[in-house]
């Protein structure tokens, strides 16, 4: 669906017609962030019961911030087993270092692991498992609304084809359309396409439960912007010309980033927890391709920023109707 915010007109399109979209010279950002395996099973040490652990982020060797399956069950002290002889233990949280933690608070207070929000818990690898572990005993990270196992063509499907840095727990969906051919047509063009990395974690997947949208937290997530990127963005701000974020996590990374002084975007790694709802003031994006998105999600709530909520509110019904697919593998949106 091609929707224009300023005219509201909508346009039902291939994805390969794409490129009769952007123009040349256009700022093309991908997110080149790569999905690890980071569901893992394991089992209780007591009991002998299964486990789902979402492995978010390794904050030292050996130390994850996870997503527990039946949080309430996994209290600090709980032992797990996996595979190849791996053991861990939940660890309480205001037992770890401050500074070690402060980058990953989001939804409430801290207070160790029972008083942990949304079922994250830290797990502590004994000995320390690192990305080669998961590629052999993790899982591919599929939804909870897609009800079946991860196989093997999802390994190849849950990523972009130009994912490169490991790190995701989610897959930046709106890069799942392209292909190298379609990248290729649109460089040939004269479209300038860059890279930058944030790995897809809580703060992106995370429903929204406050009552208020402005009451919502994001958790924090990192982002990279190499140099060259942040040139070429740079540029294209001081020439006005178009910048197309491909995804939400890029819209993040790029107003984030964005420096008031500098008036324009820093290159360098840094954290975000920037949640953009609407009456927010966009500074660099200046198209968004985008996926259909979850109710209640924080990705809708951007969107909606961007486009308007009325707008999106009216494109949304009209893919309904029409029988577009959403969520992670379905159809795509590029608002003009």
């Amino acid at each position: 669906m091609v929707v224009n915010r300023e005219s509201g007109e909508l346009l039902h399109k291939s994805f390969e017609q794409l490129p009769a979209y952007v123009e040349s010279g256009t700022v093309m950002v991908l997110n080149r962030t790569r999905v690890i395996n980071a569901r893992l099973y394991g089992t209780t040490a007591d009991s002998g019961g299964r486990v789902e652990f979402i492995l978010l982020r390794e904050l030292q060797p050996g130390l994850w911030r996870t997503l527990a399956a039946k949080a309430r069950k996994q209290r600090t002290g709980r032992r797990y087993e996996f595979p190849d002889g791996v053991k861990a233990e939940i660890v309480e949280e205001a037992d770890l270092p401050p500074d070690l933690i402060s980058e990953d608070r989001g939804n409430g207070p801290a207070g160790g692991a029972e008083s942990t929000p949304g079922g994250f818990r830290y797990l502590r690898f004994t000995p320390p498992i690192a990305t080669d572990y998961l590629e052999t005993h993790g899982h591919v990270p599929l939804p909870p609304y897609i009800r079946r196992q991860d196989t093997l063509q999802d390994l190849e499907r849950y990523q972009t084809v130009y994912a490169e840095d490991p790190g995701s727990a989610a897959a930046p969906t709106a890069g799942l359309h392209l292909t190298r051919e379609l990248l290729d047509k649109l460089e040939r063009k004269g479209v300038i396409l860059v890279k930058l990395t944030l790995h897809v974690g809580a703060g992106t997947f995370l429903p929204i439960r406050s009552e208020q949208v402005e009451g919502h937290r994001m958790h924090e997530e990192r982002y990279h912007i190499p140099p060259d990127t942040a040139e070429q963005i740079n540029a294209a701000l001081r020439e006005n010309r178009t910048i197309l974020a491909v995804g939400t996590t890029v819209v993040r990374a790029l107003e984030s980033a964005y420096s008031q002084d500098l008036q324009g975007v820093l290159a360098g790694t840094r954290s975000t927890s920037l949640f953009i709802y609407p009456g927010y003031r966009f500074k660099v994006v200046s198209r968004l391709l985008t996926n259909f998105h979850t109710p209640r999600s924080s990705l809708l709530v951007l969107v909606s920023a961007f486009a308007g909520h009325g707008r999106i509110l009216g494109a949304y019904q009209t893919a309904v109707r029409e029988g577009y697919r959403f969520f992670s593998y379905g159809d795509a949106m590029l608002i003009l």
